[in-house]
């Protein structure tokens, strides 16, 4: 099985070609952090028109380092959603005309099970069910992986997501952009006991994530601290709030085979050291994909899209794209945002 694998749903335009035996025959990715570096963050229609202008040659180029053409593919993966909805309409109309220029099906992928599904790429012993801690710029919630397309959450975030209060800081405090390296950098010369931050929810029987809170508390905080040391307590308020909420879903996921993080923050060090001694003490494996699988990619796409169709699972051409779409839609709504379950 050769899937192609295509992501375009924020700022990285990807292609790529993964076997149903997990070889990365070839990835290629095109950056647009210098396009919205002067923003402090991602502008939805710079995005899409960078989308545009270099998906086709990276899908090229992708084919010509496999030494592949679109005939040897035996399906087409495309990003269908969430995601800033114009990028999301460039790659998915994208992998709708190979898919019919080619004669060969389209998967529909939903860009949180690339993430939830990308940690079987990276390790073929892990099997369902796992809990996820599926944590990135746009999303923090908590899943019980039961199998392809089988998701039950169990907690999400019912305003900001993590990864976007990791770049909020950053902004606050100067730091660049993309924020979640840059915070993680300055926060290795600072000291997490400076500054007194909040842990939203920490405790709560509520299951949920928050961080808007935290973030407002950088903001008022940051003018009277030095900048790591606002870094470094932040990115353990973080942590601590992450690691409560897991170890509390850990009660409610019973045959849970692993503990696994998945997502643009997973590739922080911090976040990972902490949910492997939480998963040693509960006597699990703890998974993580590599760093370079963690961050947004179409390696994960094209995975998802293998899984997919291993399992006979198809889209028609007329399948529209999803600013919006969780994939627990059975799951109870929460109080506040509620849109990011």
């Amino acid at each position: 099985m050769l899937i192609l694998g295509l992501e375009s749903s924020c700022d990285e335009t990807a292609a790529a070609l993964v076997t149903g035996d997990r070889q990365v025959l070839a990835h290629r990715l095109a950056g647009q952090e210098a396009a919205h570096r002067p923003y402090g963050g991602v502008v939805p229609e710079i995005a899409a028109r960078a989308h545009v202008e270099v998906l086709q040659p990276l899908v090229e180029a992708a084919l010509a380092d496999a030494g592949k053409t679109l005939a040897d593919v035996d399906a087409i993966a495309a990003t269908a959603g969430p995601g800033l909805i114009g990028g999301v309409l460039v790659g998915l109309v994208t992998g709708k005309a190979l898919a019919h220029a080619a004669g060969k099906p389209l998967i529909a992928v939903n860009h949180l099970e690339g993430h939830a599904l990308s940690p079987r790429l990276a390790d073929p012993d892990l099997a369902f069910p796992y809990l996820l801690l599926l944590v990135s710029g746009g999303h923090c919630q908590l899943l019980l992986v039961e199998g392809v397309a089988r998701y039950r959450r169990l907690a999400t975030t019912i305003d900001d997501a993590a990864g976007e209060a990791f770049d909020k800081t950053a902004k606050i405090l100067g730091l660049g952009f993309p924020g979640g390296p840059a915070v993680e950098r300055a926060a290795a010369e600072g000291d997490a006991r400076a500054v007194p931050l909040p842990r939203p929810l920490k405790g709560s029987p509520e299951p949920h994530f928050s961080f808007a809170g935290l973030k407002a508390a950088v903001a008022r905080m940051a003018p009277g601290h030095a900048a790591a040391d606002v870094a470094a307590s932040f990115q353990q308020a973080v942590v601590d709030c992450l690691i409560d909420r897991t170890r509390r879903a850990l009660d409610k996921a019973d045959g849970a085979t692993a503990l696994v993080v998945a997502g643009g923050v997973a590739a922080n060090g911090a976040v990972r050291a902490a949910l492997q001694a939480l998963a040693a003490e509960h006597g699990l494996r703890f998974v993580a994909p590599p760093g370079w699988l963690c961050t947004d990619n179409a390696a994960m796409i094209a995975w998802a899209g293998a899984e997919r169709f291993a399992a006979g699972l198809t889209d028609p051409l007329d399948t529209a794209a999803r600013a919006r779409w969780p994939l627990d839609p059975d799951a109870e709504k929460v109080r506040g945002a509620g849109v990011k379950a």
